[in-house]
């Protein structure tokens, strides 16, 4: 098991496979052939653009440490709610994700992170006793539109930006702003850590990775559980390095990303050769084969709503 330590990795070393970093102008974006999350991408742009960010974020980090320490947490009747505003950013009817397929979104994540996903019964017997119910309630508080002429997107967070062909953050302190667009690159989708800017804070998804879309085998919602646990300050489970670490005592150390389905008890060449739990949505398997956070994950995303928290304000 990984040793807690309050100070932030860089992540500048351990990017993962770039991207463009303007907006990709062809007809259709690349397919993805495997997990692609450009979260630590943009991370590190931002920390180019933003010498103080890294400060920040170490400050997060502190913070978190203390927190849990001191299990300093914010609920209301067991559980935190989170009021949602989808920003839909399409050029074609099928970019044009109906209200249901929101919902359909909506409900993956309140069954993802309050532990009643169905496949959380497939959480192994070695991990079950660190599995979490997060206790976060995921609200849609509003749906906006916006037809663009932008064919995709990419990390540039120009979908964030009216004057882009995207839109920009609704009261992105107390709202977790989503949006939905066509990614290039075979970009699945990017989030923002805490501590960034305001006005570029939020999740951007492929609008074929909700439920019921065509980027199978991540069309079961999945993109957008992985990509709210970095909003919500979760680091890759493999620490963005070959043995790194997620900055999470409970999770094993992992060489690197997993793909696919791995076969159950597939174990890491790193000390110690634990079993990796490649079912952890902070990983890079198919939607199908992510099925669990763990306590210590939970700890940290709680963290970020505690008093003085970086989302603190969330929902008030």
């Amino acid at each position: 098991m990984k040793k807690m330590k309050n100070y932030l990795i860089l992540p500048v070393l351990f990017i993962l496979a770039s991207c463009s970093k303007n907006d990709v102008t062809g007809e259709a974006a690349v397919a993805a052939t495997e997990r692609k999350c450009a979260t630590m991408e943009v991370l590190a742009e931002q920390m180019k653009a933003d010498p103080t960010l890294e400060g920040r974020m170490a400050r997060i980090e502190e913070f978190t440490g203390q927190t849990i320490k001191n299990s300093n947490f914010r609920l209301v009747n067991g559980v935190i709610e989170i009021p949602v505003v989808f920003n839909v950013i399409y050029k074609t009817t099928a970019q044009n994700v109906s209200q249901a397929r929101l919902e359909q979104q909506i409900a993956v994540l309140n069954a993802d992170f309050n532990a009643t996903n169905a496949d959380f019964a497939n959480v192994p017997a070695l991990f079950q006793p660190v599995a979490a119910n997060v206790g976060i309630r995921f609200v849609i508080e509003a749906v906006n539109r916006k037809k663009t002429t932008k064919s995709s997107f990419s990390t540039n967070n120009a979908v964030k930006k009216s004057g882009s062909g995207g839109l920009n953050p609704t009261n992105p302190t107390q709202f977790l702003n989503i949006w939905v667009c066509n990614l290039g690159n075979g970009i699945l989708g990017y989030a923002q850590f805490p501590g960034g800017a305001s006005a570029t804070d939020g999740v951007v998804l492929l609008h074929s990775t909700l439920p019921g879309g065509s980027a199978a085998p991540y069309n079961k919602g999945r993109t957008a559980t992985h990509e709210v646990g970095h909003y919500l300050n979760l680091r890759h489970i493999w620490g963005d390095a070959t043995c790194g670490s997620d900055q999470v005592s409970d999770t094993p150390t992992h060489n690197t990303a997993n793909y696919g389905c791995p076969a159950a008890g597939h174990k890491s060449t790193c000390s110690g050769t634990p079993v990796e739990m490649t079912m952890n949505y902070m990983d890079y398997t198919d939607d199908a084969c992510m099925y669990m956070f763990s306590n210590g994950q939970k700890a940290r995303i709680l963290s970020v709503f505690a008093a003085n928290g970086p989302r603190s304000a969330m929902g008030m």
